[in-house]
């Protein structure tokens, strides 16, 4: 297949067929984030992708279930064009059960939930979002685009329209300055977008980015791993979703957990609190990435 540079997708996508629609991302401002920073945003032209499309068909359609729409936030594109790539993925792979893509608050507010529902009946049924965090300051300070507001809008535009929501919140985030008020905040914003899954991760501040210069002129200081599991204690001690499948099984996080909130709550904060306390390894540094 082909790809323009590096090329990333959630853990849960592992065994999807990947197709990069777009090249980069059409925001790319987050100031902790260098995955698209090589990459001038653009949608690539559709008669490349729909090729891509019929090249993946002949090596290996019938395999293919879960399709990913790469890059950053693919949902940006029109309808004439998503239309065509699903209609495309669906016929070329006949045991296709699902396509997903990134996408942002910002893209999903700019679509009538009309187009969200042709979407989900042409089959984009789910969508992964990161809003980080939930706290205002911390979505200015992190150049997020949209804040609390915007993100419980967008999670009400896709509920209605019938698309799943994987949310990613970033345990961290907002340095030991605002770490307990981006915890709880995060919690109220869980629990008012209702995420079907609902994933943390853990910042690494990456050399060249916005927030590595902070850091190296002390104007942000990442908590230590003790603050992020406390983050992490508060916001599923806090998070009130109606039914969320839980994960921290990212390779960037110290402490592997799985659930679903808030049915397996305590069970969750009892395995931190273990960890918190000593009794529970944590991932090494040297095992931790991106």
């Amino acid at each position: 297949m082909r790809y323009e540079g590096s090329i990333y997708r959630p853990p849960s996508e592992a065994d999807a067929y990947i197709l990069q629609a777009t090249v980069g991302c059409s925001w790319n401002h987050c100031t902790y984030c260098d995955m698209y920073r090589d990459k001038r945003f653009r949608v690539r032209d559709l008669d490349e992708t729909l090729t891509d499309v019929r090249a993946a068909r002949l090596a290996f359609g019938n395999d293919v279930r879960k399709v990913f729409v790469a890059d950053g936030d693919a949902l940006v594109m029109d309808l004439p064009h998503w239309e065509a790539i699903l209609g495309a993925c669906r016929e070329a792979f006949p045991r296709l059960k699902r396509v997903s893509a990134y996408a942002t608050a910002m893209n999903l507010n700019a679509k009538p939930v009309e187009e969200l529902a042709r979407l989900r009946e042409l089959g984009l049924k789910q969508l992964y979002i990161g809003p980080e965090t939930g706290d205002d300051p911390t979505f200015k300070r992190i150049a997020k685009g949209a804040g609390f507001a915007a993100h419980a809008e967008a999670a009400r535009r896709a509920h209605t329209a019938g698309i799943k929501l994987s949310a990613i919140f970033l345990l961290g985030v907002a340095g030991v300055e605002r770490s307990q008020e981006h915890a709880e905040a995060s919690a109220r914003l869980i629990t008012e977008m209702d995420p079907e899954f609902l994933s943390l991760l853990t910042l690494t501040v990456v050399p060249g980015t916005p927030l590595a210069k902070l850091e190296q002129t002390a104007r942000f200081e990442l908590p230590t791993v003790a603050g992020m599991l406390g983050e992490l204690r508060t916001i599923v001690a806090l998070a009130e979703p109606t039914g969320s499948i839980f994960r921290t099984n990212h390779a960037s996080n110290y402490l592997p957990l799985a659930g679903r909130l808030p049915r397996d709550r305590q069970r969750i904060l009892d395995v931190v609190d273990r960890a918190l306390a000593g009794d529970v390894a944590l991932r090494a540094e040297w095992a931790r990435g991106l």
